[in-house]
């Protein structure tokens, strides 16, 4: 059974940071690429940033130089650094890692940023 479970959002000033993590089981993490999103309450869910394998590193336009996505295979957990936050970052964080037509979900974590 696989799970991702996510930690480390908060309430936070804009200008501020945040680490994100999601840790997995129940899949070979090291041969699968991980993504984030995020969901902004009244809005559709939206793709953040996706690393690869390899560790090849995707972003949202609206979070380039501002977010990190990074993973540790030793211990099944990818993260997401967040800089430099803006009230428009506000939203339910997820982690999520698709295989074999399959989209596997955490519960998500929150991140609030207040102006």
């Amino acid at each position: 059974q696989v799970q991702l479970v996510e930690s480390g959002g908060g309430r936070v000033q804009a200008g501020g940071s945040l680490r994100l993590s999601c840790v997995a089981s129940g899949i070979l993490f090291s041969a699968n690429a991980v993504a984030w999103y995020r969901q902004a309450p009244g809005k559709q869910r939206e793709s953040v940033a996706r690393i690869s394998v390899a560790s090849s590193r995707t972003y949202a336009d609206s979070v380039k130089g501002r977010f990190t996505i990074s993973r540790d295979n030793a211990k099944k957990t990818v993260y997401l650094q967040m800089d430099s936050l803006k009230p428009e970052d506000t939203a339910v964080y997820y982690c999520n890692i698709a295989r074999s037509g399959t989209n596997y979900w955490g519960r998500g974590t929150l991140v609030a940023v207040s102006s």
